[in-house]
């Protein structure tokens, strides 16, 4: 960092952790000041004039975080991280990100949502609705998890419905979130881990259950070996790990007859497994990121664009107004007086978008301004008789090129 150096806290409750320790030495090595400090031991003063974070009643004084937030404290670990975060301290991974890959129900929804290829999913919250989620999902057997488990606890394969239901009753009871999820048989008791680091994969490795288990997480000795990731797998993993908000992440694939599937992603990945199978020194890896991505200063689109009173985002989907589809930008918006702030297109950003792009079919056009102005001037386009009226003559002609654009 320009010659200072870096004060890093790695918040873990286990400093004789492999994991740990393989982060520790390799800051370390780089002359990074390292503390590994237990996250229950924190304490904060939250107010608007001067949010504090004190450490065994002292105030911190670290310039980077590196969380290794186990399960059992994720509520206390994500307040805590985005306390740091309110004090402009870089943290490795954010509180969002985290929050958001410990539900596995919220992190299908966000996978889901942003295309990244998942088993079929169902959440029950009623014992009635377990037939119907099951053949939801493809019938027999099933997956049957909690929603917060993790290194395959919490996790159970079920053949039969009578035992399916059984199961998700006493979950339910226990006040646990269900989810029933489609069994990949050509992977059973297989996936593959990917170790993300920023926009990389640096390591990978297979996971192989042992006897019966289906389960192959390493921590259920399961065994491990080297493997080579295709582009397809990587760029899977890459896109998990991008839409749930984490720079360092374990990403369990599963190898579909379709192609790989998102299993689950985990935001402290354990490091013995992979740096054991892959030969990679991964906590290398991490370290190198850490240092260089902590010279940058993180900010939200929301710090960005919401700032102003009355201001935001208004995204405009086409599938929802096809008559503009095959429309130039700037022939459409333009002459009112609006310019697209940005577009979205087959999971590309394009910022600024030419006036003579044409609109296709599932673009999903942003707008920035005075939203109270921004639909008010949106209102006529966005209206297919009055949009008629104005551009093209007759409707026949236009719904022609709905799809074919």
């Amino acid at each position: 960092m320009g010659g200072v150096t870096l004060r890093l806290a790695i918040l873990s409750r286990g400093p004789r952790l492999y994991s740990t320790r393989r982060l520790q030495e390799e800051a370390l090595k780089r002359g990074i000041e390292t503390s590994i400090l237990d996250p229950l031991q924190f304490s904060l003063s939250i107010s608007r004039e001067a949010p504090q974070i004190l450490h065994k009643g002292n105030k911190v004084t670290f310039d980077a975080i590196l969380p290794r937030i186990g399960h059992s404290i994720t509520s206390h670990g994500v307040a805590l991280l985005k306390q740091f975060e309110q004090l402009d301290i870089y943290t490795a991974n954010t509180s969002g990100g985290i929050r958001q890959s410990r539900n596995k129900l919220l992190a299908a929804q966000i996978l889901g949502r942003n295309n990244v290829p998942i088993p079929k999913t169902a959440y029950v919250r009623n014992i009635n609705d377990v037939k119907r989620a099951i053949d939801l999902v493809g019938g027999l057997p099933v997956v049957i998890k909690v929603s917060e488990g993790t290194q395959g606890r919490g996790v159970y394969l079920r053949h039969l419905y009578k035992d399916a239901i059984g199961l998700v009753s006493a979950l339910l009871d226990l006040d646990h979130e269900v989810l029933i999820q489609q069994y990949i048989h050509e992977s059973h008791g297989t996936d593959i881990r990917a170790l993300v680091v920023g926009d990389k994969v640096v390591a990978c490795m297979r996971r192989r259950a042992r006897g019966r288990e289906f389960r192959s997480n390493f921590h259920l000795n399961g065994t491990v070996e080297s493997i080579d990731l295709t582009p397809e797998y990587e760029e899977v993993a890459l896109r998990a790990a991008r839409v749930l908000g984490l720079n360092i992440a374990g990403v369990d694939l599963l190898e579909g007859k379709n192609g790989p599937l998102v299993l689950e992603i985990n935001s402290s990945p354990g490091l013995e497994g992979i740096e054991m199978a892959s030969g990679v020194n991964v906590a290398e890896k991490i370290i190198d990121f850490l240092e260089e991505d902590a010279q940058f200063a993180k900010v939200s689109m929301d710090q960005l664009l919401l700032t102003v009173p009355g201001h935001g985002i208004l995204p405009i989907h086409l599938v929802n107004h096809p008559w503009l589809v095959g429309e130039e930008i700037g022939k459409v918006f333009n002459d009112s007086g609006i310019h697209a702030f940005a577009l979205s297109r087959s999971r590309q950003l394009v910022w600024a978008p030419e006036n003579n792009l044409k609109l296709r079919y599932n673009d999903i056009l942003i707008f920035y301004g005075d939203l109270h102005q921004l639909r008010i001037n949106l209102k006529s386009i966005l209206n297919f008789d009055e949009y008629n009226n104005l551009r093209i003559g007759s409707q026949s002609e236009k719904t022609e090129n709905y799809e074919t654009s």
